[in-house]
């Protein structure tokens, strides 16, 4: 009942005080004419004190059972002493003021006529009045004016409503401007890393391998020049790459989080309850801006359309994943409209594998449920590469490409497979990218003894050869790995993190011919002959038949190509291929086609 009182608005003081004056008024009146009175004056007294408080009390739960009290009690009391002193209808007008006050949603259309007529009637039945016109002129006049100070009070509490929303739309949209400022220049970033960046690299490439063809010591000394000028110039990229990265982004994610809640309370009106639990991790920034939307859309719908008063938000990090909860007691609502913010949450959250529900029951306010899976960068976690080739361009190419990933350090670089072991000594990789023909000791030897001395240290071959001869001795010299040089390199950082993690991957050519010498790809064909060609009358690859079944799941190109550690682009392209061996336009036919054929 305190917490309510503390919401009132001067409207509320100004009726309780105008009742504990006709209160106190009425019971000074009661002890002036106690001897004139029926009843013992304690009774009058105790009376009026109930009329006084009971209907007070109920009217801060329901405003119709206080209605009723109002006509009874004071009602009660008016006919008591209409019956005694003519004189005393005129009781009745505050009570009548009240009731027209408080007659909310349609109520006046039963509380006017009872409260102009029937009592009014009542009392000049009971009393010796001989105008009844009088009395009911003046009950309906207090009646009017409680009406017009009802439609004041309506008015100011929806223009306090419009304040508030006002207040809410402009910070959501200041927020709105933000993010999305953030979301532009994440995007600037990255375009900038990914193109002007491997520009330079290009240029610093093709400017190495000029360097046996420059005999003469001026033109080594201008060759000199411009691979300084373009590693200068690419450290300057780097720099504006980082220094776009704003303070909002450095910021953990529970501390971002409260100060979105505390700029929220400093412009509503609303209670916001937080707190954390579990062990903070660090994410990936695109998991943070998903909380972060997710929340600021929760908390102005709980506002806008739920009328919340009070939410309570719970960021809870567990073993596998991280969820975000936040619960209103505002109106809720039966059957839930999911507008514009709410789709592009549940879109925001698909991207990153993850979901978003919502329930809301009429009465029971809303509980938004936002869940992602961790899928951490952690920076105190770095992997430490050690880059073996005889070539000096492409040692620095690798080195450049490579450092530009925030958990990857090339902590070494070795033109042999001797130094390669050598430096397995001194600096302690993680990962050795081994190149395969190179002068006094290859990477298969190299290979052997690394893995004979450091058997923890992970080893993947990166060479430009796909013969199958030296691939089968590689693998069976322990190596972790067979890639070729000309993988994207987002997928060669994939890959290098997937072998970090205990995993071993072949590039997919040299695995099919692999496979082939083998002898396992002929008996797995003899095996599945009758079933493949009653089941895949299309040929598609078992590579083709896996994205087309991520695909049936409805995952989108970016998310598969994070599953299979693709690129993006290979895997439109692997979708291509699909769609034209199928002979669909787009995904639904293609689900559709393959679940007739039964491939799904």
């Amino acid at each position: 009942m305190f917490d309510m009182v503390k919401q009132w608005f001067w409207y509320d003081w100004i009726m309780l005080i105008l009742r504990l004056i006709i209160c106190i008024s009425l019971i000074l009146t009661m002890v002036e004419v106690q001897e004139q009175l029926t009843l013992p004056l304690w009774a009058a007294v105790f009376w009026e004190i109930i009329a006084f408080s009971v209907p007070w009390l109920i009217l801060l739960l329901n405003f119709r059972y206080y209605l009723v009290a109002e006509m009874i009690l004071y009602g009660g009391i008016c006919l008591y002493l209409s019956f005694l002193f003519p004189e005393a209808y005129l009781v009745f007008l505050m009570p009548a003021f009240m009731i027209a006050a408080n007659s909310a949603q349609k109520s006046y259309r039963w509380s006017g006529p009872i409260t102009i007529l029937v009592i009014p009637i009542l009392i000049n039945m009971v009393s010796i009045q001989s105008n009844p016109w009088l009395t009911i002129a003046h009950t309906g006049l207090a009646y009017a004016i409680g009406f017009a100070f009802h439609l004041l009070v309506v008015n100011h509490r929806q223009n306090e409503i419009i304040r508030d929303q006002n207040t809410v739309l402009e910070q959501y949209l200041s927020q709105i401007e933000r993010v999305t400022l953030l979301e532009e220049r994440n995007r600037l970033s990255k375009d900038l890393h990914d193109t002007v960046g491997h520009s330079y690299t290009s240029i610093i490439m093709g400017l190495e391998t000029l360097r046996p063809e420059l005999s003469t010591k001026l033109g080594e000394d201008k060759l000199d020049s411009l691979l300084h000028l373009a590693r200068r110039s690419i450290d300057e990229v780097r720099g504006y790459v980082h220094q776009m990265d704003s303070p909002q982004d450095r910021l953990p994610l529970v501390q971002s989080l409260k100060q979105l809640i505390d700029e929220f309370q400093a412009n509503s009106k609303v209670n916001v309850r937080f707190r954390a639990l579990g062990d903070e991790c660090s994410l990936p920034k695109q998991t943070q801006m998903t909380f972060y939307r997710c929340l600021q859309e929760s908390l102005t719908n709980a506002v806008r359309h739920g009328h919340a008063t009070e939410i309570v938000v719970s960021l809870q990090f567990e073993q596998r994943q991280t969820r975000l909860e936040v619960q209103d007691n505002g109106q809720g609502a039966e059957n839930l409209q999911e507008g514009f913010g709410l789709t592009a949450m549940k879109e925001r959250a698909f991207n990153l594998q993850g979901q978003i529900s919502v329930y809301s029951e009429l009465g029971e306010g809303t509980v938004v449920t936002c869940t992602l899976p961790r899928q951490m960068e952690l920076p105190d976690q770095v992997i430490r590469l050690l880059l073996v080739d005889d070539q000096p361009f492409i040692r620095e190419s690798l080195r450049i490409l490579l450092e530009g990933q925030r958990d990857l350090q090339v902590v070494g670089l070795a033109e042999d497979g001797g130094q390669a072991v050598a430096m397995c000594e001194q600096a302690q990789p993680q990962v050795v990218l081994m190149d395969l023909d190179m002068p006094n000791m290859d990477g298969i030897s190299a290979t052997k003894m690394i893995k004979q001395h450091w058997p923890d240290i992970r080893v993947l071959i990166l060479t430009t050869f796909q013969e199958k001869e030296k691939a089968i001795e590689v693998l069976r010299s322990g190596a972790d790995g067979y890639l070729l040089k000309s993988m994207e390199p987002r997928e060669l950082a994939e890959t290098i993190r997937l072998v970090h993690r205990g995993g071993a991957i072949i590039a997919q050519d040299m695995s099919t011919k692999l496979f082939e010498e083998l002898g396992i790809s002929q008996i797995e064909t003899e095996a599945q002959s009758a079933e493949t060609k009653s089941m895949d009358p299309y040929g598609l690859t078992s590579r083709e038949l896996e994205i087309l079944e991520l695909v049936a799941k409805g995952l989108r190109y970016k998310t598969i190509a994070s599953r299979l550690y693709l690129s993006d682009g290979t895997v439109r392209n692997y979708a291509s291929t699909v769609y034209l061996k199928l002979g669909v336009r787009n995904r639904e036919e293609a689900v559709q086609k393959a679940v007739e054929a039964g491939l799904l």
